[in-house]
Order: C-alpha cells, then structure tokens, then sequence
C-alpha cells in the first residue's frame, strides 16, 4: 500500500485542479453574460437607483453558498450555527435576551479572529462591499468571525440580530434593518427563519422582515425550535398554530416547509417526538449538506430574476419618457404619470406581452420616481432589449447544459457533479435522539451480528485523508484515477479486476468513500497477508449504507 500512497499528493493536486477549473468556468461564462449584455441596461435604467441594489461585482459570482439565519431574539440561531459547526465561534454571544446585537458573517480562514464591518465591507475577496451604502452606523454593528472550520470550507453563515418585539421594537436600531436583511437575502442561497414553540406572535418587525423576503419563498426553511420542551398534543397544536400566523404574514397559497425540532447539541428534554425530530433534522441537514453542488443553479437563477427585472424596468423608463413634452409642463405631465402609474403599468404590461410579477411594487416605485425627472431618462434601446432576451434564450440555456439532469448518463452526471465540490460536513448525534453510540458505550465495540457494524470503520477513518487527497469529484473517484490507485498496488490485472468487482458495489463505475475502503482492504490482504481474493464480500466487510442493495443482487442471483 506505500507504493500507492505515495503517489496520491500529485494525483490529488491535479483533480482537485480540474474540479476548481470546472468550477471557475460557470461563473466565468455568468461574469461575462452579466458585464456583456446586462449591465449596460441596469446602468442606462437606473436599475440601482429603482431597486436599491448596487450592481454586481466578480467576487458575487464567485462567492460561496451563503445560509442566512433570520428570527426573533433567543429562537436558536447562534446555537443553531455552534451546532453547524460543533464549536464556538469568535463573537459568539448566547442568552435569553436579545444578545446577538449586530450581523455577523462566519467565513474560513487559518486562525480565529473578528474582522469589524468596515474592513469586511473593502475586503477584496469578500462580497461585502455593496453594504458601503448602509452608512457607518450599519458598519459599526456589523462583523466577521473567522475559524478554521470543514463548513464553512463550502459555505458562509450569516447570522442576524434576534427581530424585537413589544416595546423594544419602537428603539431605533440606528440603519433600516428590513433593508439590510433584503440585501442579503438578495445574495443568500438559503434563509433559515426560526420560531420559538413557546413564542408564536409575529411581531411588526418580524412581520415587516418576513415582508422583504417576498420574492425569495423558494429559499426559505422554516424551523419550529426548541420542540423538545413540549408533549406531543401541545406540538401538535403549536405546529397549527405556526402555520396559521405564517399563512396570514405570507401572501401565498402554498405553505411553507417547517422543519420540527431542537435544533443545537443538547440531548433532548422529552423522547415523545424523538424518531420524528431525528427524521426533520436529517432532511434539513440533507438541504444543507447539498448547497455547493445547487450553487451554480442558484446563481443562474438569480441571474434570470434580475434579467427579468431589468427589461421590464427598461420599458416602464422607456414608455415615461416616451410621454413627456418635448419643452412645456414637463413637472405637469410628470405628476400626472406618477399619479395615473397603476394605469401605465397595465398600459406598459400589454403592450410588451409583460407578467405582472416582473414588475416593481408600485406605491415603493412611486416614491421613487418622485426623485426623479422623467425628462432625463434615457429613452428605450431595442438592441440592449434584444440582449437580454439572447440572455434568456440562448446564452443561460446553453450553461444550464453544462449541470447535472435527468438526461446524463452516470459518467457525465459524475464529471459535472465536480463542478459543485464536495457536500457540507453536517453534524451527526446518534446520543441526542437517546439512541447512544453502542460502539462508544461498550469499550470493545459493536458485536459482528449487529446491522450497523462495519468491520471496516476505523479504516475509512484513517483512509479519509488518503481519499480527499486523490481530489474526488462530487465525492467519487472517476474510474481512470481509481484504476491509477489500484495499478499502482503492482497486483496483477486479473486480481484487480476482481476486486474491483467486489468494490464498486453499486455498479456504476465509480469508488465512493467506502468503496474505495474496500478495494484498499482486499489489495492489503492480497498484498501484507497473501489472502485469496473472496468469491463475495461477507456481509460485515459491505457499508452499512450498501447493504441493502447487496441483499436485493443476492436474493436476485446476480453476482
């Protein structure tokens, strides 16, 4: 096994080159569709000025996945991210009250430290500057906390200040908060918004947050927290009760996922729920651990939203200079415009065959346009339309291609697969759920009969390093760099195809994680211990997770 170890590192380094290529190429190709054919009408329309969103700058499109974390004071949130993260963080701050006073962005990086908001905003690497506009007060309550962390490796957490209610919402936070919160949900590629079970009212800042969240319904994860601390019936009527406030605050007809649970490290108070909450969390984990591989789309996504907002902004600027006097009563016909705007929207909306969602809600656009003078708006440019819909059309469908679908084969669902990088490290507590690790229990292990022994789990933890190291793409070893592993091991080719028959269990011509264990656990038998190659794998040898499929191929008669 020294012969193939030792080749890992160059292995290693140029996969992991390839996985990176792949994925600078998207956000390559959305650089230049963006800078090419959408910001000369975003700038030739004031896009920045209507919508309050400056525009988009390189390092936003190669940002990582961002997860904002949104609620009411003492909901969970920072508990939630120590869970994420299965430790403390710089600036971490947890209590009863409203401890969390101010925004805080987790980032990666070699040692722990905060960064203050006014450097973070002018980081070059960083896709913060856009909160320049927010002024110093803003910045002042705003910070990095940087930690060498496996999560935050593949994402970034942003964690807000707990939403206030009662009289503390009438303290004046000293920036408009609802505003900052649209701001990063903008660029957020999942917002988690947290309920207390013990705490249902929405109060007018909640409501007013949840409010500038319309538009992002496809991103949002509601959690019900802290479920432990009450019985059953009393969840079963909170969780009604929940879904009837948030029908009421969110205008629309489907209901939004909540996820059940107590959400941080602690054992759970009551085990009435325990196999339910077990099962929310591990499908919201799963929503988590799978965001690096969605970004590419998700950028794509929020790309096509902003096209469709620009042309639809480009022919109401248009059609209002389009109606003003070419010398008189220009301030006349401007008020006249701006009181008469639900009837020039429908005007505007019919004639360019326009859907009503792509347009600006009105009365925020009005004032809005109160600052302006439609006399000097530029008028409208069928070309800079035509490349937007080229955009629409052509250049966005054509890198879609490029992601994973039901169409590829397993071979290229692989190799694009790359593109996204690995999952997140998502925390797993068998103890929590009152169900103990039976193997940390008992300090001889689990019994060979038990269904979840693994007679080879302490070599996939020594071989984790070795694995990552050969730059697995999307979390599989392509079968030319297994093949490279393998012959390096100077078996014969008889012998390695035989084993390899015996690895790839599920057989599709890729080495997983626990697959690659195997086939290093049957060459080091052949190899140290002059073992023959099995006809089959014994059961204990098999993952857990592949068990299963192994038993349906058997009781089939397939080898």
């Amino acid at each position: 096994m020294a012969d193939w170890a030792a080749t890992k590192t160059a292995m290693g380094s140029r996969n992991a080159d390839e996985v990176i290529n792949k994925t600078n190429l998207v956000s390559t190709k959305l650089k230049a569709i963006y800078k090419d054919n959408i910001l000369p009408a975003e700038k030739r329309y004031q896009y920045d000025f209507f919508y309050e969103s400056p525009h988009l700058t390189d390092v936003e499109f190669d940002a990582k996945p961002q997860v904002m974390l949104v609620g009411q004071y003492s909901v969970g949130k920072t508990s939630f991210i120590r869970y994420m993260l299965g430790r403390d963080f710089p600036g971490a701050r947890i209590g009863p009250e409203p401890t969390t006073d101010r925004f805080t962005c987790l980032i990666n990086g070699p040692e722990e430290r905060t960064i203050p908001g006014n450097a973070l905003s002018v980081h070059p690497d960083l896709p913060f500057r856009g909160l320049e506009r927010f002024g110093v007060s803003f910045l002042s309550r705003f910070e990095g906390s940087q930690l060498p962390s496996s999560v935050l490796r593949s994402i970034t957490l942003v964690d807000t200040p707990g939403i206030l209610s009662g009289e503390k919402q009438r303290t004046n936070r000293g920036y408009d908060f609802t505003k900052v919160v649209s701001w990063f949900a903008d660029r957020a590629d999942l917002i988690i918004l947290l309920f207390d079970a013990h705490k249902l009212d929405i109060s007018d800042e909640l409501k007013a947050t949840i409010d500038v969240l319309k538009g992002h319904e496809d991103k949002i994860r509601c959690i019900l927290n802290k479920a432990d601390q009450i019985n059953r019936q009393q969840l079963m009527r909170v969780y009604g009760a929940l879904l009837w406030s948030l029908g009421k605050t969110i205008n629309s007809p489907e209901v939004l996922r909540v996820y059940v649970g107590s959400f941080w490290s602690e054992p759970l108070q009551t085990l009435d729920n325990a196999e339910l909450f077990e099962q929310e969390e591990s499908d919201l984990m799963r929503d988590l651990a799978i965001l690096p591989r969605q970004s590419a789309v998700r950028k794509i996504n929020e790309l096509v939203k902003r096209i469709r907002k620009v042309k639809t902004l480009a022919y109401i600027v248009g059609h209002l200079k389009s109606q003003m006097p070419a010398v008189m009563g220009k301030d006349k016909k401007q008020q006249k415009l701006i009181n008469n705007m639900p009837n020039e929207f429908r005007t505007i909306m019919k004639k360019h065959n326009l859907s009503p969602g792509d347009f600006p809600e009105i009365n925020a656009f009005s004032e809005k346009l109160k600052e302006s003078k439609f006399s000097e708006f530029h008028s409208l440019k069928m070309d800079q339309i035509q490349l937007l819909e080229d955009c629409l059309s052509s250049h966005l469908p054509r890198l879609m291609e490029e992601l994973p679908s039901e169409k590829d084969s397993p071979e290229s669902l692989r190799a694009k697969l790359g593109e996204a990088g690995t999952n997140v490290p998502v925390p797993t507590r068998n103890s929590k759920f009152g169900k103990p690790n039976a193997a940390a229990s008992n300090p001889f292990g689990m019994a060979e009969d038990e269904e979840e022994y693994w007679a080879l789990e302490e070599s996939a933890e020594r071989l984790k390093d070795s694995f990552e190291g050969l730059g697995p793409q999307g979390g599989f070893l392509s079968p030319q760099t297994a093949k490279e592993v393998l012959v390096k091991t100077g078996l014969e080719k008889d012998q390695l195809r035989q084993i390899w028959s015996l690895s790839d269990i599920d057989r599709d011509g890729y080495l997983d994680h626990h697959e690659y264990v195997v086939a290093m656990f049957l060459c080091d038998a052949v190899i140290q211990k002059g073992r023959p190659i099995p006809a089959e794998l014994p059961m204990s040898v098999i993952p857990p997770s592949k068990r299963s499929l192994m038993k349906e191929r058997r009781s089939a008669g397939a080898p």
